[in-house]
């Protein structure tokens, strides 16, 4: 089977890690980087360590609205879909790469995976979640990383060809553990002790695009009196120069990270403050209380075992999280057990199969 797989975002590369050496395996896949991330720092580090295969093709459509980014992308898969006729076409997540591959997919008629489908926020101010509702709708198989997931999609009317198979992302923390605990080069180079800094990450739409609630943000970073290391997205980092943030000496900004040299600041940071998905479920694999800079969470999971607190851009809610989330509940299993990657291409194999193909719904 020939498939065309889709990322163009720093998580994407992550989940495509995982998947893709399982996938190559057994079927033709040709991997397509749309260049939504279109920088060094953004994109080649991580397939520089994450051993993912590199993209057959780049679209390279580079940064711009939301209209304008997915019209460039719909344009360049359509046309890469009509060239090479795959199969399927696999999606990961919920970005402008997810929704502009699912459209382009099911206006020609091929089956469509989805990696991590049915996560809701219930807030559709969040391009993302514009995104993933209309993916998890185009979509033929949807792979499903939490029974909240499934629940979500069942309360949309779908139920057919959905799964529970985990999260991919936990594939790759297993994966890369070893080094993480062999890696102190970061920390070093940082002048860092373990447990005695907080991992800060900004970078969601709603948190860069509203100068006042990245100003709040901010200020709050610098009325801690610890250590923070904060890397910085570029989207972020253009808003912090155009304000002229000052941080405070405590809090330092680095330019982005690779993802070994991430977990590595992750596992051993004493608090993680984020507004990234994938990084509140690392923060919880890892052990490591997390403040989410939203007001609400697709992850809700981490939030009931008390490890995840949510607390917005509310400065006061940030300080006393710092001061005071010491989370004391054990930690149940959450996400699959490091296995998803193999189901989700087993799945793929025996349900998208051209001549096991299922009606289309």
């Amino acid at each position: 089977m020939k498939l065309v797989t889709v990322v163009g975002a720093r998580p994407q590369f992550v989940k495509a890690a995982a998947v893709s050496r399982k996938l190559r395996e057994h079927h033709r896949e040709i991997l397509v980087h749309t260049g939504q991330h279109y920088d060094y720092q953004m994109s080649g580090i991580f397939f520089d360590g994450l051993g993912l295969p590199k993209p057959e093709i780049n679209l390279g459509v580079g940064s711009g609205t939301h209209s304008y980014q997915t019209a460039a992308m719909l344009q360049g898969i359509e046309n890469l879909l009509l060239a090479e006729l795959p199969d399927c076409v696999l999606i990961y997540g919920d970005t402008n790469s997810t929704l502009a591959a699912a459209l382009a997919a099911s206006k020609l008629l091929i089956p469509v995976a989805h990696i991590e489908a049915g996560l809701r926020s219930f807030n559709r101010s969040m391009p993302e979640e514009i995104n993933r509702v209309v993916a998890d709708h185009l979509s033929d198989l949807l792979l499903c990383p939490s029974n909240t997931a499934v629940d979500n999609l069942a309360a949309e009317g779908l139920s057919k060809n959905v799964h529970i198979v985990g999260d991919v992302m936990f594939d790759i923390l297993k994966c890369v553990r070893p080094q993480v605990e062999n890696n102190r080069d970061v920390l070093d180079r940082l002048k860092l002790r373990e447990k005695a800094y907080l991992l800060v990450t900004v970078h969601r739409s709603e948190n860069t695009d509203n100068v006042a609630r990245l100003v709040t943000l901010l200020d709050a970073f610098n009325s801690i009196d610890e250590p923070i290391v904060f890397p910085v997205h570029p989207r972020t980092r253009k808003v912090i120069s155009e304000i002229r943030f000052q941080p405070k000496a405590n809090v330092e900004l680095l330019e982005p990270l690779g993802f070994v040299d991430m977990v590595t600041l992750s596992a051993h940071a004493r608090m993680i403050l984020t507004d990234s998905g994938g990084l509140q479920k690392e923060a919880y694999w890892l052990g490591v209380p997390c403040l989410t800079l939203r007001n609400e969470t697709e992850w809700i999971e981490t939030v009931e075992t008390g490890w995840n607190l949510l607390v917005g851009a509310n400065a006061t809610r940030i300080l006393e999280g710092v001061r005071h989330l010491h989370p004391l509940s054990p930690q149940p299993p959450l996400y699959g057990d490091g296995t998803a990657a193999d189901k989700c291409v087993d799945l793929i194999s025996s349900t998208l199969e051209p001549d096991r193909l299922l009606e289309r719904p």
